[in-house]
């Protein structure tokens, strides 16, 4: 018998693509074209599946599989459908994807679950578009400022996020009201399989993992190292204020922490994304007086992100005392990690025993809509799928055999998690 779920996601990836193609690339703008044309998709699939659909006033379409007793909290599975520009055709999709397909094969094999089984198609999860973490998912609990709906505005057209809800359909009123779609005590539990956005599955040669976590994260935007600007030949070492080299034995002293680290086998990452010298200053013959540059720094354990913390704080009063140069790292923009559930993370990984699936256990080191329902306290686990090249480009290269090891491992694990 041919499989129904990978029949559907074969299908729908390609229906996705197709609807937003924007080479080389798909580009699927959060209340835009594109996320408009992947979630008529989700919707029509979900029609010829039988399940019950419905939309909220924020977007967010719910699909559903009737289970055996209603009124029992339901079971989540989903996502988001919004891609950046020029993107890959799997990130968000797929988990979408992947609980319509676990519905196909239910439906197929007559299977009633105890409780129901909602497929999410969540809205505005890529930040590319409003400056905003996780707006669709917050939307849905009530969790944005009241005034989000009329200060955010959209990168590329500039206009409000009520003009474009407005424009989809949807109701901007919801966000100003402060209500919410989504209550955390009514959720039985919150599955999102993805892609995984970094190499650690192709090099370890497995198909799928269970996410033990997502990684918090501290990011500073506006650091600079101010010394002092000066002649290149005029100014002997010991005398210079040099902002370049001061930013440089910082990230040096980083990448030392960093590595002790990882040596006690504990969880952290560091990045140092932008870091230029003044085009109207700088100059071949001149001492940099300054530097601008960020930082972001990830980690499973607020513990490990408060002892980085503490590490640039001493590293600041070093450089100045040693080289003249004052670090400051302007404000912080912080986010809390987010553990993974326990029990759930156990029945995926009894669910890949039985599927005879190798599992790979990892903490997802991007953010996703996972980390605002696991902060609700909604018991959340994630199931990544193993992707080559990367996320947020076009060269995202998912295979659908393992997809469908990922879909085995939470078809395997799908009745222990709804019981």
């Amino acid at each position: 018998m041919a499989d129904a779920g990978l029949a559907l996601a074969e299908a729908m990836f390609a229906a996705l693509r197709e609807a937003s193609l924007d080479p080389p690339g798909v580009s699927r703008a959060s209340y835009g074209a594109g996320e408009r044309a992947a979630h008529a998709i989700a919707r029509a699939e979900a029609g010829r599946l039988g399940l019950e659909v419905g939309t909220d006033p924020v977007g967010t379409l719910f699909m559903t599989l009737p289970g055996a007793d209603r009124s029992l909290k339901p079971l989540l599975i989903g996502s988001h459908l919004d891609a950046v520009p020029h993107g890959g055709n799997y990130d968000g999709a797929a988990g979408v994807v992947m609980g319509l397909a676990l519905a196909a094969r239910l439906r197929t094999a007559g299977r009633t679950l105890p409780r129901d089984l909602t497929i999410l198609g969540i809205r505005a999860e890529e930040m590319v578009w409003f400056p905003m973490l996780y707006l669709g998912s917050r939307a849905a609990f009530g969790l944005l400022p009241r005034d989000a709906p009329d200060t955010l505005r959209r990168t590329d057209s500039r206009r409000t996020l009520a003009e474009h809800m407005e424009e989809e359909g949807f109701d901007p009123g919801f966000i100003r009201d402060g209500r919410a779609s989504l209550d955390p005590g009514r959720i039985h539990a919150f599955i999102e399989p993805h892609i995984e956005q970094g190499p650690v599955l192709v090099a370890e040669g497995m198909p799928a993992a269970v996410v033990t976590g997502i990684r918090g994260s501290i990011r500073y935007r506006a650091c600079t190292a101010t010394g002092a600007w000066a002649h290149a030949g005029a100014v002997p070492r010991e005398r210079r204020q040099d902002a370049v080299l001061a930013v440089a034995d910082l990230a040096m002293s980083l990448e030392r922490f960093w590595r002790q680290i990882e040596a006690e086998g504990r969880d952290l990452v560091l990045t140092m994304g932008e870091c230029f010298t003044d085009p109207a200053m700088q100059g071949v013959t001149k001492v940099p007086g300054k530097v601008t540059f960020t930082l972001d720094i990830r980690s499973e354990d607020p513990a490990m992100l408060a002892a980085a913390e503490a590490l640039l704080a001493r590293e600041a009063g070093r450089l100045l005392e040693e080289r003249g140069v004052a670090i400051d790292y302007g404000g912080k923009l912080p986010v809390a990690p987010a553990a993974m559930h326990a029990g759930l993370r156990a029945a995926l990984l009894r669910g890949a025993g039985k599927a005879g699936v190798p599992v790979y256990q990892m903490a997802s080191g991007a953010g996703h809509d996972a980390l605002i329902f696991a902060g609700l306290g909604v018991p959340t686990a994630m199931l990544f799928i193993r992707n080559e090249h990367g996320s947020h480009n076009p060269a995202e290269a998912m295979e659908l055999a393992d997809f469908a090891a990922a879909l085995d491992v939470l078809e395997a694990a799908i009745g222990e998690i709804a019981a």
